[in-house]
């Protein structure tokens, strides 16, 4: 089975890649709305998620996939009370399909500023 890497400028540390596929899966790493140079774009949770699912659905089209193709994301967020906004946003990008998906609070992200980190996994069937 042959295995793809698809890096975007953002990943904060070397040992890992923003995207990765394998046989007809996507994995999307946990991705935040950090921009190439460190810095956190969107001042609240719900405009961190509109930044940070962009940066996912461009990762997806690398590899040749679209948000129709995932089939679950995990969305870690530092504050619960930004469910409503989180999902708010989310259910732009879901319109055609709905995905598997677990929202967990933790108290801290990898950046200070950081609210929303989300990871993805698509399955490109056609």
């Amino acid at each position: 089975m042959t295995r793809e890497e698809f890096p975007d400028g953002t990943e904060i540390a070397k040992w890992y890649v923003r995207t990765v596929k394998t046989g007809p899966f996507v994995f999307v790493a946990g991705t935040t709305s950090l921009d190439s140079k460190g810095k956190v774009r969107g001042r609240d949770a719900g405009a961190q998620t509109r930044v940070t699912m962009g940066k996912i659905a461009r990762a997806l089209r690398q590899a040749g996939a679209k948000m129709d193709h995932v089939t679950r994301l995990t969305i870690y967020c530092t504050d619960m009370r930004d469910g409503g906004a989180i999902t708010a946003e989310l259910a732009r990008w879901f319109k055609k399909s709905r995905c598997a998906s677990a929202l967990i609070g933790v108290t801290a992200l990898a950046v200070p500023g950081l609210l929303v980190e989300i990871e993805a996994t698509a399955v490109v069937t056609e």
